[in-house]
C-alpha cells in the first residue's frame, strides 16, 4: 500500500511552473542588468538599475507580465500559456510580433476588441498604471526577435 502523499499531484505542477516563471523572470532581469552594466559607470546610491533605464523598464515589465500576460501568452512570450488553448483564435506569439511600441501600448491599453482583434484579450488600461504599461511594452519589445 502506497503512503499518501502530502501535497496533492497538481500543487506540485503549480509549484514547479511558478517556480519555472520566478527562473525566468530571474534570468531576464540578471541578462538586462548585465547589458546594462557594460555600458554605464557603476551606481554608488545603491540602485541596482537606474530608474529611468531601459533596463529597468524591461525588468519592471517582466514583473508585470508574469502577472497579467504570462496565462494567455505564456513563459516565453509564445503565445502557448497554460489558457491559450482555451481561446480561439490563439493569443499572439509576442516574441514574433511585427507591431509597433505604440500598436503594443494601445492593445494593451484598450484591449483586443477595440482595435478590431481578439475579444479575448482584455483591456488594461484600467488596471495597470500608465508606468506599467509602458514597461511592458519595453519588456514585449525585449523579448521581440523582430526588432523594428
Amino acid at each position: 500500500m502506497r503512503a499518501p502523499s502530502i501535497v496533492a499531484p497538481g500543487r506540485i505542477r503549480r509549484r514547479a511552473w511558478h517556480t519555472a516563471l520566478r527562473a525566468a523572470v530571474t534570468g531576464l532581469a540578471l541578462a538586462a542588468a548585465a547589458a546594462g552594466a557594460a555600458d554605464s559607470p557603476a551606481r554608488t546610491d545603491g540602485a541596482l538599475l537606474p530608474r529611468d533605464s531601459t533596463e529597468a523598464a524591461v525588468f519592471r515589465g517582466g514583473l508585470v507580465y508574469a502577472n497579467y500576460c504570462v496565462t494567455c501568452h505564456g513563459i516565453n512570450a509564445d503565445g502557448n500559456g497554460r489558457a491559450a488553448r482555451l481561446h480561439n483564435p490563439r493569443p499572439s506569439n509576442l516574441r514574433a510580433s511585427d507591431k509597433n511600441d505604440n500598436y503594443i501600448n494601445l492593445i494593451v491599453r484598450r484591449g483586443g476588441e477595440a482595435i478590431g482583434r481578439s475579444p479575448r484579450m482584455p483591456p488594461w488600461g484600467e488596471e495597470l498604471t500608465d508606468e506599467q504599461i509602458g514597461d511592458v511594452v519595453a519588456f514585449v519589445r525585449s523579448v521581440n526577435m523582430r526588432q523594428p
